[in-house]
């Protein structure tokens, strides 16, 4: 009898463990980064800054302040009004015209809003409260851009990445737990700028408000906003994230950023206005402004009428949410293909 040899089988590669572990594991090596934190703290930093700013920059409505500023709005008034009649007794006065229609309609003091004739000028929640929203959308789209940027270019840079794989060697787990990792604090980074923002505007109000009281309608238009403007906030994290994942390298990643948004959507506003509706800046714009945002594309050369066209709220967010997709999808295609070193 002759003994028959049977090859010994190929180990299976087991997962390292569940998923939640992973997830777990990478929420730690973000939170450990230290260009993150200090990324962060600037951010914090630069908040109380302006805060500090506002605080000085505007002033409180006194009844004082209020008396003299409705002073000098009345002889605004009477100033623009007593122009009106010298006009009207003038002899220049031409027949069968109507002295509106020659020398301007009597002038109100509705007309000229009190706040203007304030020095310094109070905060306006009413009026400023969906423009600082959008101000900290886009200025938390830009932080969420770097720190994503920076969390997987690190990734690449230290080679971790490879050796994170002898853990645990399923690509399209490895990348789900990042990708899930940095919507989830571009998330929180969108959700704390927006609350920032509230805060920062209670406390101006409060100190250095105007007082007056909010129109029907103010929060749900704000809210709105801020809810949009958290979308591309995560929209810009994930962007950040795959592109950088793209090059491998956190320089290029925002070297190419810089060329997209100063070069070639530059040239494209100058060569081909029409193409203003896929550039990425106005599209994001368009996602956080109530109503989206109008574009200018040039005028008839018939009748010299501008062409507009309207980029609404549903239609930009679409267009981001789409990029942002195929961009994260590319960089995990090519991940699970191409070596990592």
């Amino acid at each position: 009898m002759s003994a028959v040899l049977t090859p010994p089988e190929a180990p299976t590669t087991r997962p390292a463990g569940r998923f939640g572990g992973l997830l777990r594991a990478e929420g730690h090596r973000f939170t450990a980064r230290r260009f993150i934190r200090v990324l962060l703290g600037l951010a914090v930093l630069g908040w109380i800054g302006v805060l500090l700013i506002g605080l000085v920059g505007y002033g409180s409505t006194t009844p004082e302040r209020l008396a003299a500023a409705e002073q000098a709005r009345q002889e605004q008034v009477d100033e623009i009004n007593g122009y009106r009649e010298e006009c009207l007794a003038s002899a220049d006065v031409p027949e069968g015209v109507s002295a509106d229609d020659y020398c301007g309609p009597v002038t109100t003091v509705e007309e000229f809003e009190l706040q203007y004739f304030l020095d310094p000028v109070p905060f306006s929640l009413s009026q400023d409260g969906t423009n600082g929203a959008v101000a900290f959308s886009a200025a938390a789209s830009v932080l969420a851009f770097l720190v994503a940027a920076t969390y997987v270019g690190a990734e690449w840079s230290s080679r971790s990445m490879t050796a994170l794989l002898f853990w645990e060697t399923r690509r399209a787990r490895v990348m789900g737990a990042k990708i899930a990792v940095v919507a989830v604090a571009a998330l929180l980074v969108g959700v704390v700028a927006q609350l920032a923002w509230l805060a920062m505007a209670g406390i101006w109000q409060a100190a250095v408000g105007d007082g007056v009281a909010l129109p029907e309608g103010f929060w749900t238009e704000v809210l709105a906003a801020q809810g949009r403007g958290v979308l591309l906030t995560v929209c810009a994290g994930l962007l950040g994230f795959g592109l950088t994942n793209l090059v491998r390298n956190t320089g290029a990643a925002l070297g190419l950023g810089f060329v997209y948004f100063a070069v070639l959507e530059t040239a494209v506003r100058i060569v081909e206005p029409t193409w203003q509706q896929w550039l990425l800046t106005n599209n994001a714009i368009a996602l956080v402004f109530p109503g989206g945002l109008e574009l200018y594309l040039g005028y008839d050369e018939i009748t010299g009428e501008s062409i507009t066209d309207q980029l609404g709220n549903m239609q930009a967010g679409v267009y981001m949410t789409v990029v942002t997709a195929v961009v994260v999808g590319v960089g995990v295609v090519l991940f699970s293909r191409r070596d990592a070193q």
